[in-house]
């Protein structure tokens, strides 16, 4: 059993669809660093204001990298943006998430403050809540992402794995 799904992983790693999922897979462990060392310092460390307005300059701040790696390193794109067709698109769904991730934080501070949480456990709390909002959006952004990035033609695989098999 888990010798076929190593086998399966390593299979789709060598595919261009399992290749860019990979790389997608960085951009987001990047931009989770990214954030999160933001976040454990405005927040953890300095103390500056709370939860959701940490939580939110900490997002802010990862989307632009985010951007950057996924347009370059995972689809492959250069030159200029195109606004509607790229930008806006991956502003929305970045902003989706910041919303998502503003009531997880906004969550997080009610949930350590009834438990009485020090600070520390707070902190804790907010970050597995960031966690868990962008993970929730993960895989929509990927099949977005593969939509707005993509270059060429897409193969009869990358058809079936991305939903456009109309």
């Amino acid at each position: 059993m888990l010798g076929d799904t190593a086998v399966r992983m390593w299979r789709l790693y060598h595919t261009p669809q399992g290749q860019r999922l990979f790389r997608y897979t960085m951009v987001s462990v990047i931009s989770t660093v990214v954030s999160f060392s933001i976040l454990g310092i405005v927040y953890g460390a300095l103390r500056l204001w709370s939860e959701v307005p940490d939580a939110l300059i900490a997002n802010c701040a990862a989307i632009v990298p985010s951007y950057y790696l996924n347009r370059t390193w995972v689809w492959g794109k250069s030159g200029p943006s195109h606004l509607w067709r790229e930008v806006i698109p991956f502003w929305a769904m970045s902003v989706a998430g910041i919303v998502l991730s503003v009531f997880a934080a906004a969550y997080a501070r009610h949930l350590g403050l009834s438990l009485h949480l020090q600070h520390f456990g707070r902190t804790m709390l907010l970050l597995a809540a960031n966690v868990v909002a962008f993970g929730v959006l993960w895989v929509l952004k990927f099949v977005l992402f593969n939509r707005l990035f993509h270059v060429g033609p897409l193969s009869e695989d990358e058809l079936v794995t991305s939903g456009a098999d109309s």
